[in-house]
């Protein structure tokens, strides 16, 4: 077998990634959906090629499409496809991912952030194997499996009429829910000297020496918020700062500088709505600014709060619509007005 043709590889020695490999073999030569759910970071796109590439549609086409990452009406049109004038711009027409996907497997990331109408067509899919294209009349038939990702609690929407319960029954054959990465202690050294690895080879060195004792503790304290993919690049950084292939030591916040901007800004906390302290929000001093931009200053301030409600949330986006309260709705406008979407 090809590397084009491979699983990927998933590293790891603790009991909950093995449980987790465990299943993914299970369910993958299953023609059926696949749920998966974890946080951010976590590794919810190299299971979906698993689970794609130990199928029997291992030699079909792989498709996958970050539902979060456009409006419904791009998202819409990236999915299904459209006729030549369906929609200003739309010249000529063009097959989307279901089409083009047709006899092997389309991921579908980050499914929660799908409006409702574009959630009724992908269910249609999934029952009937049946759409059209944006601004056509012709009911084109598919066979695709779909397999599916989300960092939400989707029975939580489902019951707030936030996520069609229809759809998520059918999605729900099976759900892979994988461990973040702070419940796998065993597998953050292994990992870490993984990507090292990689990292001396891309810079073009010979070999690895290794972590000091103080950064292979830090290493086991740090509670990865960012999960893997945070921490391979805490080490890729590590690596090429130490340069001598012996890394000692460990900058977790590559922003964090006596120097960083903000003499200008006053902290203070925010409490959320229960009254209890929160996220720290920055305000600035008008003792000694000569002018103000009000509306850039008020943007920024959002932007902040949202980033870190979004952060302490594990960026579960209806926890963070609660710490804020607001809805789920009003959130995810403003995370669109300030594109923070992706």
């Amino acid at each position: 077998m090809d590397d084009q043709h491979s699983p990927p590889r998933m590293i790891g020695e603790s009991a909950s990634f093995l449980e987790m490999q465990e299943h993914i073999s299970v369910v993958a030569p299953l023609n059926k959906p696949v749920l998966i759910v974890g946080e951010r970071g976590t590794g919810k796109e190299l299971v979906a090629a698993r689970l794609h590439f130990l199928s029997r549609l291992w030699e079909q086409a792989f498709l996958k499409i970050n539902c979060a990452a456009m409006s419904e009406t791009l998202l819409e049109a990236q999915l299904f496809g459209h006729e030549a004038g369906a929609y200003t711009g739309a010249t000529k027409q063009r097959k989307g991912y279901f089409e083009r996907a047709h006899g092997g497997t389309l991921f579908l990331d980050e499914l929660a952030n799908t409006d409702m109408s574009v959630q009724e067509k992908i269910l249609r899919v999934i029952e009937y194997g049946e759409f059209e294209r944006l601004g056509g009349n012709e009911t084109i038939s598919v066979d695709v499996r779909i397999i599916a990702a989300t960092n939400e609690d989707l029975p939580e929407l489902a019951k707030q009429r936030q996520f069609r319960e229809d759809l998520l029954d059918r999605l729900a054959f099976d759900v892979i829910t994988l461990p973040p990465l702070r419940e796998r202690a065993e597998d953050i050294l292994i990992l870490a000297e993984h990507f090292a690895v990689g990292m001396v080879k891309e810079l073009g060195g010979e070999f690895f020496a290794g972590f000091s004792d103080k950064v292979a503790k830090a290493l086991g304290k740090y509670s990865w918020p960012g999960n893997i993919r945070e921490l391979k690049n805490v080490i890729e950084r590590a690596v090429y700062q130490n340069g001598d292939g012996h890394i000692t030591r460990l900058v977790f916040n590559p922003f964090e500088s006596p120097y960083r901007p903000n003499s200008s800004i006053k902290s203070h906390k925010v409490s959320n709505a229960d009254g209890e302290p929160g996220i720290e929000a920055s305000v600035p001093d008008l003792s000694s600014a000569g002018s103000f931009d009000f509306k850039n200053e008020v943007q920024e301030f959002e932007i902040n709060l949202l980033n870190q409600a979004m952060e302490q949330s594990q960026f579960n986006q209806k926890k963070a619509a609660e710490f804020l309260n607001l809805s789920y709705h009003q959130l995810r406008g403003y995370l669109r007005k300030y594109d923070l979407l992706n």
